[in-house]
């Protein structure tokens, strides 16, 4: 499922910049509209958006009808996003049957430098 312009995703400026089975690349606007008292993307926002691009990058690795849940998400907020745009790029760690690992890192783009670093675990969801 691709972030279109009317979802509140898209209204926050997350966009699609690549989708892979291996990889899938986000990105979102810093805005003054998005940012806190400092002037950085809200953390809350990079979390949001490293959330996204992992569980749309899991979601690629299970079987019809199954869906994921985010079990375990770990951020480690290294630098603030002051230009932006903040870019996840999410790849798979492991995918197995019950639980997915995604790795995610975001990168200021304007300054080139690396954001946040995380790891989620999904578990994987059968029909109800």
């Amino acid at each position: 499922m691709k972030t279109t312009p009317d979802h509140l995703l898209g209204r926050l400026g997350i966009h699609d910049l690549l989708e892979t089975d291996e990889r899938l690349v986000l990105e979102m606007a810093n805005r003054p509209d998005l940012v806190n008292t400092r002037g950085a993307l809200q953390g809350g926002l990079v979390a949001t958006l490293i959330d996204i691009a992992a569980g749309r990058l899991a979601d690629r690795h299970v079987t019809a009808g199954q869906s994921v849940t985010t079990a375990d998400m770990t951020v480690h907020f290294l630098a603030p996003v002051i230009t932006g745009p903040a870019r996840a790029e999410a790849t798979i760690v492991r995918a197995g049957r019950r639980t997915i690992v995604t790795a995610v890192d975001v990168t200021d783009i304007g300054r080139d430098r690396l954001a946040a670093r995380a790891t989620l675990s999904f578990s994987v969801l059968d029909p109800r």
